[in-house]
């Protein structure tokens, strides 16, 4: 078998949503798939096998901050990302270069790569497409991402050709520095707002011939609505017989909203850092456990909820460990918004073979109106 292997089961009738299945070395995932973050080789506050029950089949690692701490060496020294954090499924590890990027104040982009400033103690590091490949290669992930350039939102449309074309050139960098044959490089897509830079480096990557493909530089500052017009551009264009990951996204609107348009893959930071925020997802909306009415509460975070946290705890209970700070509160609340977007991602696969989709597609708008 190969690194990666995918399979497109079923397709909607209306719409460009799709279900599938990737096989990795680690084990299979069923697509589309919601990704926890973990960046540093943990998802904050949940412990694997609970990632496991709430329906969990594949977890991001950050390079950028697991090359700073605790480094490449040790995880390889030490079994690798699956061994060293006891999380025995798959494993999707980002390039870093989003994280160097975002140092705008810290970081120098040459052709060669990024010299940049540890966030941690200041020290200097150099990140190129080479490193980045050693330190994913070290770290032993399923799935690697090229190191792209991921320009800001503010970008003009020449510096977002300049990102773009470099990306292009990195990625060659990249599968050549490229050394196991049991992990799946991935290329990004970049090209900022603008369709035809984004339909033109599809083209690019799509002669490369990689086992999967990414959109990057989304949800970056721009309208949701901008975001979704554009997705129903550029997906169609990307090999369908490879995963589409879209990167860094984002509400559960934008979830249904890029699976309509052909998406296979997501992560984002929402659901983990929302439920640390005391901000949960629920059946009725958007809640705020902070809020004063829920003090005497004694009834479920989510009625329609069949998590642990809903069958267990009382809002007025999650809002006293919020407001005292205990550690079980924010766990309980994370937990809670990852069954949230799990469960989606499963309703959503189950609509797709039922040739029910489009019907939750419409619900799911109703509940989550979408931004201008």
């Amino acid at each position: 078998m190969r690194a990666l292997e995918f399979e497109q089961k079923s397709v909607c009738a209306t719409t460009a949503a799709r279900r599938g299945q990737i096989q990795t070395g680690h084990g299979s995932i069923e697509t589309p798939v919601f990704m926890p973050v973990g960046t540093v080789g943990s998802v904050k506050g949940i412990a694997p096998w609970t990632l496991k029950a709430l329906g969990a089949e594949i977890i991001l690692g950050n390079t950028y901050h697991l090359h700073l701490r605790p480094g490449e060496a040790r995880v390889e020294a030490l079994g690798g990302l699956q061994e060293f954090t006891a999380w025995q499924g798959p494993m999707l590890t980002d390039s870093g270069g989003f994280q160097v990027f975002s140092l705008a104040q810290l970081n120098q982009i040459s052709e060669e790569g990024v010299k940049f400033q540890s966030h941690v103690d200041g020290s200097h590091r150099f990140l190129s497409p080479e490193t980045s490949m050693d330190i994913q290669n070290r770290l032993g992930a399923d799935i690697v991402m090229a190191f792209d350039q991921c320009p800001p939102a503010t970008a003009t449309r020449e510096e977002v050709i300049a990102a773009t074309d470099r990306t292009t050139r990195w990625l060659d960098r990249c599968i050549s520095a490229f050394k196991r044959d049991d992990q799946a490089l991935f290329g990004i897509v970049q090209g900022g707002l603008h369709e035809d830079l984004r339909l033109a480096h599809v083209e690019a990557l799509a002669a490369r011939d990689l086992p999967g493909y990414a959109l990057g530089g989304f949800s970056v500052g721009e309208a949701p609505s901008v975001m979704v017009d554009l997705l129903q551009r550029v997906t169609p264009a990307l090999p369908a017989d490879k995963p589409r990951y879209l990167m860094g996204v984002g509400t559960p609107r934008d979830l249904v909203e890029a699976v309509a348009a052909g998406i296979d893959m997501f992560d984002c930071v929402l659901p983990t850092r929302n439920g640390r925020m005391g901000t949960v997802f629920t059946s009725e909306g958007r809640l705020n456990i902070k809020n004063a009415r829920f003090a005497d509460d004694r009834g479920p975070l989510d009625p329609a909820c069949p998590c642990r946290t809903c069958t267990t705890y009382s809002r007025a209970y999650l809002r006293h460990l919020f407001i005292t700070k205990e550690l079980l509160g924010l766990s309980a609340l994370t937990e809670h918004n990852l069954f949230y977007y799990l469960d989606l991602m499963r309703r959503i696969r189950e609509a797709i073979t039922a040739e029910r989709f489009p019907q939750l597609l419409d619900e799911v708008r109703s509940l989550w109106p979408l931004k201008a």
